[in-house]
């Protein structure tokens, strides 16, 4: 795969409703004659449009798969789809808001016969998580799962930033892609202190994916240890097929805006398709 997401067809945008006057905002990369659909979820951070995302979808519509990337409505992206203008948003978003918007997307596609019933869920980071909870909840209308450098718990500091986080009332988180300082306010320390064992079990959540699961990872992630990937594989073994990617990091080498696709990438993309087109019609 040389082609670059930049050179392919332009996909179609759609705009709906989620939760609190927010907005899913995104995009549906269509296949010629379609096989099947793949939903697209980023990370922590991260957004429809960011580096690898548009050449995923564009590959897969390239091998007979729709594809549906967006921006969760708790991202904290704006309608440019691309500048962090909602900072409200992502100081309050939590995994179950993530979910929520991601049966809504689904209830959506129904309503406007983007798919029948079944479906492919991608996600990366984060959105990996997010994807391996909502798979993990008895879904039977999911025919295939792909991560890339999925976390497996969602607990990510320590005992003393939690305490400093609740006396503030915010965590500071940077961006390292424009170097500005988001705030993240209690919500989600609210959520995974009540939830830990239960709702956000990312682990917990593994052992109930019932699709096939192809868990990807780089062997020098700098975000997420590759020891979480093995961790998941170690829980689902009966449906996942693990893939440590020698040399790799958090993105397999994708940049923003990505203008060329490395080796290393095109790799991971060339499997991560082929699973989705082999798995699709099950």
């Amino acid at each position: 795969m040389s082609e670059t997401a930049e050179e392919a067809a332009p996909p179609e945008a759609f705009e709906i409703p989620g939760k609190d006057g927010l907005s899913i905002r995104g995009e549906r990369y269509l296949a010629e004659s379609p096989i099947g659909t793949v939903f697209v979820c980023h990370g922590f951070k991260g957004f429809a449009h960011w580096g690898f995302f548009p050449y995923v979808a564009q590959s897969l519509a390239r091998s007979g798969l729709n594809a549906v990337t967006f921006d969760f409505s708790g991202s904290g992206i704006g309608p440019d789809r691309e500048s962090f203008t909602q900072p409200e948003a992502f100081s309050t978003n939590t995994f179950a808001r993530e979910l929520d918007d991601l049966e809504n997307l689904l209830d959506y596609a129904r309503r406007s016969s983007w798919i029948d019933e079944k479906f492919g869920l991608f996600g990366h980071s984060r959105g990996g998580g997010t994807s391996i909870l909502f798979a993990g909840a008895d879904r039977s209308d999911v025919t295939a799962l792909v991560t890339w450098a999925a976390i497996s718990h969602v607990n990510r500091w320590s005992a003393d930033d939690a305490l400093d986080w609740r006396r503030r009332g915010f965590r500071e988180v940077v961006n390292s892609r424009t170097g500005e300082t988001l705030l993240l306010g209690t919500d989600l320390l609210d959520e995974v202190e009540a939830h830990l064992n239960t709702k956000v079990n990312i682990l917990a959540a593994a052992t109930k994916v019932k699709a096939p699961w192809l868990i990807g990872h780089g062997t020098a992630d700098e975000t997420v240890p590759h020891s979480e990937a093995e961790e998941l594989h170690q829980r689902s073994a009966a449906v996942s097929s693990l893939r440590l990617v020698e040399g790799g990091n958090h993105g397999f080498g994708a940049v923003h805006p990505l203008t060329e696709a490395p080796p290393l990438l095109d790799r991971v993309v060339n499997e991560t398709v082929k699973f989705f087109v082999d798995h699709a019609a099950e």
